[in-house]
């Protein structure tokens, strides 16, 4: 077991990690940016490194001066969180290079996986469903020949990177040169890779998504499935689990599909397998995520599972002592993302200095953050600054304990997204669990025509 863990990351994700660390008793090494100086898990941590100005490329995305804090310190191994580095192969490489283990993927497997065209055939190879599409297209005359014969609407989407850049939904052919223009614009510039392909837009759909974890002896457990339907510009807002769409035969099927697409690239570490449900009940790969997820706390909420200290054993060499059939899943757990941004105001983010919180407690309520009272909320950076998990034995008081707790939940001093989350979770199409990945789409236009 690792005795010194170096965190390449920022805000909650960074505290939890911290969490996991302390509880097995390994010492913990924290990096930060200048306008990080005063965040918690920069005092949370054994050790603490300022690696760069505000801005995320000279910081928290400084390779080198990420690996030389680590070798430093004497760090073992570096856990990545989620976004950043956490999928970023060059990155991987440069810490198996320097002999520090990375927790998470090998760099092959991370290049193979955040390459989606190439992550399509290998799910096509092994059999795993996958949504109607094209392979790699450059030629923008070719793309729209392919578009006519796939059918509109249609999606054209990066073959890297993730987070929602790089994709445009296109209904007509009138809407096609531009978009696809767009979109491989957008993708060069946020990930280097301007290449792009095109899938069917299946609608209306469910998200839903599957937990792996598989150590470094090719055992595979599936902790289950989330739901993560509700969301905007292809951000998760609100994730669930069990789906309440999903009956156990095709909970059964999807488990399988997953552990199959893992064990097809001999997938090792926490993995999450996404994919598309549509109104008959049909699912379909969308893409692997190589690392840890947002929404793992909805996981670990109903498995009893902490899916992050798994990570580090199984980095560390250990195998799964869990078998697939010891898996349960204990009632319904629901998280809502807390964003520092104003529904009101076209979701503007916001920033600004925290004078007042109160957070809800209570038996299964958890709300992971990095905010406290008088901490300043920094203009650089994603604009989640919590997420609140509860989790009941059925999905009617999950939703119930939610309400209360996010009714509980204060947070002056900035603006959040708190009251949205409330009226969402009364609103009947999420009540009765037939709400689809369009659902903040009609509700704008309700609210519009009202």
């Amino acid at each position: 077991m690792f005795s010194k863990i170096l965190i390449a990351n920022r805000g909650e994700i960074a505290v939890r990690i911290i969490r996991a660390c302390r509880e097995m008793g390994i010492s913990t090494v924290a990096v930060y940016s200048q306008a990080d100086k005063n965040a918690l898990h920069v005092s949370m941590a054994d050790e603490s490194y300022c690696i760069g100005g505000p801005q995320v490329a000279d910081s928290y995305l400084n390779m080198a001066a990420i690996l030389t804090v680590a070798v430093v310190s004497g760090a073992q191994a570096i856990h990545p969180g989620y976004g950043l580095l956490s999928e970023n192969a060059k990155f991987v490489s440069l810490c198996e290079k320097c002999n520090i283990e990375f927790i998470g993927p090998t760099s092959e497997m991370i290049s193979k996986l955040g390459d989606k065209d190439i992550a399509r055939k290998t799910m096509r190879d092994a059999g795993v469903p996958v949504t109607p599409g094209s392979d790699i297209i450059d030629d923008i005359d070719e793309a729209r020949q392919k578009a006519l014969e796939i059918g509109f609407p249609l999606l054209i989407k990066a073959r890297s990177g993730g987070g929602g850049r790089g994709i445009r939904r296109v209904n007509s052919i009138d809407e096609f040169d531009n978009a696809f223009n767009s979109a491989k614009a957008e993708a060069q510039s946020a990930f280097g890779d301007g290449a792009v392909y095109m899938e069917k837009f299946l609608t209306p759909v469910k998200h839903i998504e599957m937990q792996l974890l598989a150590d470094k002896y090719g055992n595979v457990i599936c902790l289950g499935e989330r739901e993560c339907s509700v969301q905007r510009k292809n951000q998760k807002l609100i994730e669930e689990s069990p789906s309440p769409a999903i009956t156990p035969e095709i909970r059964e099927k999807m488990m399988e599909a997953a552990t199959k697409a893992a064990k097809a690239v001999n997938y090792e570490n926490a993995g999450t397998v996404e994919f598309l449900l549509d109104k008959d009940k049909n699912f379909y790969f969308m893409e692997m995520n190589t690392r840890l997820q947002v929404e793992h706390a909805v996981t670990e909420m109903v498995t009893g599972l902490d899916i992050v200290q798994w990570q580090i054993r199984i980095a560390s060499g250990a195998r799964l002592n869990i078998t697939q059939d010891k898996v349960f899943m204990h009632g319904n757990a629901i998280e809502c993302r807390i964003n520092a941004e104003d529904p009101d105001n076209d979701f503007r983010p916001g920033c600004g200095t925290i004078d007042f919180i109160h957070i809800p407690g209570g038996p299964c309520v958890r709300f992971d953050t990095a905010i406290y009272q008088d901490y300043s909320v920094p203009p650089y950076y994603d604009s989640m600054i919590g997420k609140l998990i509860v989790q009941a034995r059925s999905r009617e008081l999950a939703i119930r304990k939610m309400k209360m707790a996010l009714s509980e939940l204060t947070i002056n001093g900035i603006k959040h997204n708190r009251d949205l989350h409330i009226d969402i979770l009364s609103d009947p199409s999420f009540v009765s669990g037939e709400y689809t990945t369009n659902f903040m789409e009609e509700r704008a236009k309700k609210i519009r025509n009202s």
